[in-house]
């Protein structure tokens, strides 16, 4: 392991195992100041992010990017000091600490038996809808995580997903989809962020007028499996309480190749996203590269 990989697993490990222990209140400045701290030294991610928004927010001033792009980074560090805090909150935090919109839709399609995919971008804190599921409705799920090095940076996140009740499944080698269709076709309950490509074989989509690609695996699963595939986005206001929306379910095409069906059903994902993350860009989390112009090392800034 080199020295940046051993320094980044002692920095996490540092994470879960202190900023856990700290009254609320503290780890919640303790985030604000990091964020501060790190947007002041404009590095590579915060410049990534405004560039993001720039997309997102069309004709916004520099004045009103780099507003966003402070917001963004409080909202990204109260998802990370919310996460190294997860362990330690009580069931009845848990199950106060998220209110999701449109819940109806996620109950119904487990009631039915179909089993039910829920699409998320990166948008608040997916970790903790994902351990109110668990805790609120008493339904496990499986999810996916990518592989991060060093490996015992990612033996951690299995861990801490694991420890919120979480079947996680390796991102890599190739076994996932065929578990991740078993789950659904038991009925089961499949979690998955689906806002970046991480395989280079997503579907193209359109999003926020430009092309980017995004993961066919949501698509593929509901059709194969017969699964409910419903989007969901996140969004924090000025309360302790993230809230959230189940969106209706988008639906398999009636004709069509494999190929032109996943398209329609990842455009409509993309769609549902780009609408919540319009809503409330400060919680889109994405400091890396997404959209296709981006990709090439020639365009766009880092």
């Amino acid at each position: 392991m080199s020295a940046a990989d051993r320094f980044a697993d002692a920095l996490y490990g540092l994470g879960w195992s202190t900023v856990k222990k700290l009254p609320e209140p503290v780890a919640v400045r303790l985030g604000r100041t990091i964020a501060d701290a790190a947007w002041k030294r404009r590095g590579k991610g915060v410049r990534r992010l405004e560039a993001n928004y720039a997309r997102v927010v069309p004709g916004a001033s520099p004045e009103r990017l780099a507003e966003l792009s402070r917001a963004g980074m409080r909202s990204y560090l109260r998802y990370w000091m919310e996460s190294f805090r997860l362990p330690a909150w009580s069931a009845e935090r848990v199950r106060t600490g998220f209110e999701p919109e449109g819940l109806h839709h996620l109950t119904e399609g487990l009631d039915s038996g179909r089993g039910v995919v829920l699409a998320l971008p990166h948008l608040a804190n997916w970790d903790l809808a994902g351990a109110w599921v668990t805790t609120k409705l008493e339904t496990p799920f499986t999810t996916v995580a990518e592989r991060l090095k060093p490996e015992s940076l990612y033996d951690r996140f299995v861990a801490y997903r694991e420890g919120l009740g979480m079947e996680v499944l390796p991102h890599s080698g190739g076994a996932a989809f065929g578990t991740l269709a078993r789950r659904l076709r038991d009925g089961g309950l499949v979690c998955l962020v689906a806002d970046r490509d991480l395989s280079a074989s997503g579907a193209e989509v359109d999003f926020f007028g430009e092309r980017a690609r995004m993961p066919a695996g949501p698509a593929l699963l509901a059709q194969q499996t017969g699964a409910l595939l419903l989007p969901v986005t996140l969004w924090y206001d000025d309360s302790p309480v993230m809230k959230g929306r189940v969106h209706p379910p988008i639906e398999v095409p009636a004709s069509g190749t494999r190929a032109e069906k996943t398209s329609v059903m990842t455009q409509a994902l993309a769609d549902a996203f780009a609408t919540g993350i319009a809503a409330h860009p400060e919680d889109w989390h994405m400091l890396q590269r997404l959209w296709l112009a981006d990709l090439d090392p020639a365009k766009g800034p880092s």
